[in-house]
């Protein structure tokens, strides 16, 4: 974590961070619990992450609590957008997501899994493998629907491979999926060229481009109720659904991109098929909703 140029207070905390999570996790695993008074599932989670650390300690897994209204600024270096929010912290570095474990067994089985990887990594682990790992875990949260934490984890991978295409391509995928374009696109405008034309992060490039400069909640009424009463107005239909996705209605896009196409598939010179398969590039051709969509598509061409 960077110190230059902060104020004093926030030097501090950095001094505290330190020495209460960086320096035990030197030779530790810490269990980081990001907390406040008032937060009522921190309080319940408290007892089990307590309970598990105990029973760990034997294991070098020790318990660190971080208060984000004391702590402010270290709250906001991991991104912190949600409380609780867990993390499991080694050699001072973010390595695993905890925050969906909230019951002791899930917990356990977590943590089993982070220090069988950890023992692995002390006999000449690759590190490259050890962030795709990380890549993969920001990947499984995106999945899940929790683009905030994601954009908090792959911000906390670039931070240590600032070079990996596919830490880049997810921190601009969950902040567009969290509603930030303008971040995502400050962090697209920031990479040299050669990293943009990796194939992961050009996929991140295309989604941006797709969602455009973003779409008000009335102006995508309008879009959609002058699709609803023009139907056969491919332009209509085309402009709603490209407005549709830049909001992340990925389904309405896709349904009616795909009506269009039935209807006139040579359209604007194939410009709804065109923009259907930029969608699927944007969203990735490995996701299971594209391979789905995909199958539409193909039923509506081949038949």
């Amino acid at each position: 974590m960077a110190s230059m140029g902060l104020n004093l207070d926030e030097q501090k905390a950095i001094d505290r961070f330190r020495k209460d999570v960086v320096e035990p996790s030197m030779t530790k695993l810490v269990i980081l619990d990001f907390w406040a008074e008032w937060c009522g599932p921190c309080k319940a989670l408290t007892p089990v992450l307590e309970k598990v650390a105990a029973e760990y300690a034997d294991k070098g897994v020790v318990l660190a609590k971080l208060n984000v209204d004391e702590e402010p600024f270290i709250a906001s270096q991991f991104q912190v957008r949600s409380i609780p929010t867990v993390y499991a912290i080694h050699q001072g570095q973010p390595i695993a997501d905890l925050t969906s474990a909230r019951s002791e067994s899930q917990l356990k089985q977590v943590l089993d899994q982070v220090l069988e990887r950890l023992s692995l990594s002390a006999e000449e682990q690759d590190p490259q493998a050890d962030i795709g790992q990380l890549v993969a875990m920001g990947e499984q949260v995106l999945a899940e629907g929790d683009a905030e934490r994601a954009a908090a984890v792959f911000a906390q991978i670039t931070d240590m491979a600032p070079d990996n295409p596919g830490a880049q391509s997810g921190l601009i995928r969950a902040l567009l999926a969290a509603g930030h374009r303008a971040e995502a696109q400050a962090v697209f405008d920031s990479l040299p060229d050669a990293l943009k034309a990796d194939p992961v992060v050009a996929q991140a490039g295309s989604a941006l481009e797709l969602a455009g400069t973003g779409v008000e909640e009335g102006e995508l009424q309008a879009l959609r109720a002058a699709a609803a009463e023009r139907p056969a107005d491919q332009q209509a239909q085309f402009d709603f659904a490209a407005a549709a996705f830049a909001a992340g209605q990925r389904d309405e896009a896709a349904d009616t991109l795909l009506r269009m196409i039935e209807t006139d598939p040579e359209w604007e010179e194939g410009a709804a098929k065109a923009k259907l398969l930029k969608i699927f590039e944007a969203v990735g051709l490995e996701d299971p909703w594209v391979a789905q969509q995909r199958r539409r598509l193909s039923l509506l061409l081949f038949g």
